[in-house]
């Protein structure tokens, strides 16, 4: 675990078509930064970029784009539920919070003593949970820009955070192994959740808030059952993948797709831990998962410049989005179907 992610990730040759638009947005140190666009119905969607010094937007209103910089690295990038916004978790111990079309900085929340390893909004869109290697979780109002409780627990690293879909729950799970639930509004440690056999790297909720999905170093994914009273909390296993689980994804209706540094990504039924399909096809680890909003597509976006869109039903791939991108940080669907992407650009490529 001391190797950077992206020493382990494997390279890529040069991109050979481009299936997606992008557009220059700017250079610094090598990188050029740019937004990629990709939209089923052929209506032009924004999407963004970031990069390891600097992090540049453009909104596609825009005659010149406006760029903002970022002077550490940024691990981590995650879009508000409506697409309007994104926030990005940086090794200076800040999140910024950014308006995707403006591509102006909104916010800088100060606070944590260490990088910043994980981001995510809460499904109501108000507040953002940040997670460090300062060992602590931060939570956030977007609106105030205001620091509302530092929640402690962890021994080590804080790898990931999750909301429950109701904003009302917060999972997290880190290098200590363990996973902790937390109330939100309270910042109460409601309880903790030992079983993986190695660090945290990944979790998401069902959509019905009675269970938690974990992935791990340990290459399982757990599935607790929220539904138990503390502290006999059960879960079980879903094995497979043979590299970390570095990501996961509930669908609407509760299907679970996760991707690994396996380099696949796995759809599962988890009531019955039945595995649906296995999609391969990406050079790198998986880095992020979005299901459209018909259930109809999933979108995984690869620790490289490739970004792919599969059917759900028969696994095939759609689509590949190729370029400039380099590394793609997070993607998300918008409610009315568009594809957005972050991530890093190369500007030797």
């Amino acid at each position: 675990h001391s190797q950077s992610s992206a020493a382990l990730a494997n390279t890529i040759g040069p991109p050979t078509s481009v299936r997606a638009h992008f557009g220059l947005v700017g250079k610094l140190a090598g990188l050029v930064l740019v937004s990629a666009l990709f939209c089923h119905g052929g209506t032009k969607s924004l999407a963004h970029a970031s990069s390891p010094g600097s992090l540049f937007l453009r909104g596609t209103r825009n005659k010149r784009p406006q760029t903002s910089a970022v002077r550490a690295l940024v691990n981590c990038s995650a879009f508000s539920p409506d697409g309007r916004n994104l926030i990005t978790a940086s090794d200076d111990g800040c999140v910024y919070v950014w308006g995707t079309k403006s591509g102006r900085l909104l916010w800088r929340l100060a606070g944590h003593k260490g990088p910043v390893k994980s981001c995510r909004f809460s499904p109501d869109g108000r507040l953002v949970a940040s997670s460090s290697c300062d060992h602590t979780i931060r939570l956030w109002d977007v609106a105030k820009a205001k620091c509302l409780h530092v929640l402690k627990g962890h021994q080590r690293s804080v790898e990931t955070v999750s909301f429950s879909p109701d904003s009302k729950q917060l999972a997290s799970g880190g290098w200590d192994k363990r996973v902790i639930l937390w109330e939100v509004q309270s910042g109460r440690n409601v309880r903790f959740l030992p079983g993986h056999c190695d660090s945290i790297q990944s979790s998401d909720f069902s959509p019905t808030s009675d269970s938690l999905a974990t992935g791990s170093w340990d290459s399982t994914v757990h599935i607790w059952d929220l539904r138990a009273s503390s502290p006999a909390v059960s879960f079980r296993n879903l094995e497979g993948h043979t590299g970390n689980i570095s990501c996961l994804k509930y669908s609407a209706s509760g299907l679970l797709a996760s991707g690994s540094w396996d380099k696949t990504v796995r759809i599962w039924k988890p009531t019955t831990n039945n595995l649906l399909l296995q999609l391969r096809g990406h050079a790198t680890w998986v880095n992020s998962l979005a299901f459209s909003p018909d259930e109809l597509k999933l979108a995984s976006a690869g620790y490289s410049r490739m970004v792919k869109v599969w059917d759900c039903l028969t696994g095939k791939c759609l689509e590949t989005l190729k370029g400039m991108l380099d590394v793609a940080h997070a993607c998300i669907f918008t409610p009315n179907g568009k594809l957005l992407v972050s991530g890093i650009a190369d500007a030797t490529r």
